[in-house]
């Protein structure tokens, strides 16, 4: 499970916990019914966010949550699991952009992917789960061309892109990406005056999550030599800050232009949460016993910024998969207290070993359900 949003359940609170662990189990295993079991393995924590607006929009409809059975990623425990058109529609845009990922490992060669028989096996994976994504978008009307527009044109923006080049330019696909999931959610919940403001949301979380993914992995890029939209452009941290911060502001002022039935966990997650990433991100987080992803110090550090320590660099796709599901059959993403990430290798924390940190509780002063520049 991989994503920018990852809240810590001290700051949720009992009853957002619920409905945030409803939604990322409901994305699971909206997968899993309509997808087989290998689809859960592209679960993510980003993906479950139009799962959540579609809700919040919507509000509690007949049907819209089940009991699920026991599952190891809960420690065997049942859950109310959120099920409906918003998990589908999150479940068509993670195998679409999994799908893509996949083809970019293998255009890239890495790891294992350089062998031919490999290689060959991967892009059925990824043709099957395009067409998957195809067919569950359209079964919610959405049309995931544009994702895979958005897709294609990204490699070609990445191969001309060179030093001068605005870093906006290269992260205009994911945002336009990102803009037409969130504001279909607006139409599958009865709300058509919330999808510009809802495109624009998605726009910006879309910015937000290619500069945090640039900024998190330039070190390791650096090392092996990969592609990095930041040393590319020769954008400074100072910039992408800047443009993050400038996003964060965005996002708010957005989600205040749309109507939600019950926005308290829409606000919690891109307003305070998509904060903390910020500042996970470039090192400037507080401590949290739950979150010590050992983000690099970045020039904002001061006393808060912890350095990381070093890891190897990133595992190739195939060799995440397989340390996924050793995760998984252990258990030890559940109930370890820390384990490696299968394809980040950074340090997390197991889902059930929910913290008592000293970290700042509930919404840093506001009630979650209004709008504030807290």
């Amino acid at each position: 499970m991989f994503g920018i949003v990852r809240p810590c359940a001290h700051r949720l609170g009992e009853r957002l916990k619920a409905d945030w662990t409803a939604h990322l189990c409901g994305l699971c295993l909206a997968l899993r019914r309509d997808h087989g079991q290998f689809a859960r393995i592209v679960t993510n924590y980003d993906g479950l966010l139009v799962s959540v607006l579609t809700e919040a929009q919507s509000g509690p409809v007949s049907g819209g949550r089940r009991t699920a059975g026991p599952c190891a990623l809960r420690g065997m425990r049942t859950a109310s699991v959120a099920q409906g058109e918003g998990a589908r529609l999150a479940a068509a845009v993670s195998l679409v952009l999994a799908a893509a990922k996949v083809r970019d490992h293998v255009a890239d060669r890495d790891g294992l992917l350089a062998r031919r028989p490999v290689a060959a096996a991967a892009r059925r994976v990824a043709a099957s789960w395009g067409r998957a994504g195809e067919h569950s978008g359209a079964a919610v009307g959405f049309d995931t061309g544009v994702l895979v527009d958005a897709v294609d044109r990204q490699l070609g923006v990445e191969t001309v892109a060179g030093p001068g080049t605005p870093i906006l330019t290269v992260t205009e696909p994911t945002e336009t990406a990102t803009a037409a999931a969130f504001a279909h959610t607006a139409v599958l919940a009865g709300r058509p005056d919330n999808a510009e403001p809802l495109a624009e949301a998605g726009r910006l979380f879309g910015r937000l999550a290619h500069l945090l993914d640039a900024v998190e992995d330039r070190r390791a890029d650096a090392l092996s030599g990969a592609w990095n939209p930041l040393t590319a452009t020769g954008t400074p941290l100072t910039e992408a800050r800047r443009l993050a911060d400038d996003a964060l502001h965005g996002i708010r002022l957005a989600l205040r232009e749309a109507e939600f039935r019950d926005g308290g966990l829409v606000h919690l997650l891109l307003v305070h949460e998509l904060r903390r990433s910020v500042d996970r991100a470039f090192g400037t987080a507080p401590v949290c016993a739950a979150h010590q992803y050992g983000a690099p110090p970045g020039p904002y550090g001061g006393g808060n910024a912890q350095p990381a320590a070093p890891h190897p660099g990133r595992r190739g796709f195939w060799a995440g998969c397989g340390m996924f599901f050793s995760l998984l059959c252990t258990c030890r993403m559940c109930c370890a207290e820390e384990y490696e990430g299968p394809w980040s290798r950074k340090r997390r924390s197991g889902c059930c070993q929910w913290c008592d940190c000293s970290c700042p509780g509930g919404c840093d002063g506001c009630d979650c359900c209004c709008p504030c520049d807290g």
